[in-house]
């Protein structure tokens, strides 16, 4: 009786491992590290010129706000009424959107035209919000969360939790994108 005790215990253990490192390698290919990868790689161009036309925001800084705003989904709505991967209300796309990937329609929902109309919308935010103190782009950000009107009533960038984390997200994913985009 206590062979077979002694020779279950390994046994067991042995499952137990052979389990495990199937969960864990089934994990690894479900869940994502977090890098650059997580940039959906046809948008890194859409980044990449959208930073070049607009010139305020980096490419991996429009890359986080992107991943902030909505982890790169253009189907996300919000309880505000804000739509796509960069979350535009209606009435900043009907003014700041453009279409950016040429088929003739400017669509808050195709990330192609939404990437361009943020960085196009956060041009005219900095004209708005660059008098006062503070980082450009902060203020910036601050705005594009918070609305121009809180930035501009504020001084600065508003006492908002949700602004000051929203700022700081995006701030430590344009970190992590840095390298890669």
């Amino acid at each position: 009786m206590s062979a077979q005790r002694s020779l279950r215990a390994p046994v067991v253990a042995l499952g137990l491992v052979t389990v495990l490192v199937a969960v864990l390698s089934a994990c690894s290919q479900v869940l994502p590290l977090r890098s650059g990868s997580l940039i959906p790689a046809d948008l890194v161009p859409a980044f990449r010129a959208a930073a070049r036309t607009y010139g305020l925001l980096s490419a991996a800084q429009l890359a986080a706000q992107a991943r902030v705003e909505s982890r790169f989904d253009s189907s996300v709505v919000s309880r505000a009424g804000a739509v796509g991967m960069m979350q535009f209300l209606p009435r900043t796309w009907a003014e700041f959107g453009i279409d950016g990937d040429g088929d003739g329609v400017a669509d808050p929902l195709n990330p192609l035209d939404a990437i361009p109309s943020a960085a196009r919308y956060e041009q005219h935010l900095a004209t708005v919000v660059g008098h006062l103190p503070g980082d450009r782009v902060s203020l910036v950000l601050a705005a594009y969360n918070a609305g121009p009107s809180a930035v501009e009533a504020a001084g600065g960038v508003p006492d908002f939790s949700e602004t000051r984390t929203y700022i700081a997200r995006v701030n430590q994913w344009a970190q992590t994108y840095s390298t890669e985009i």
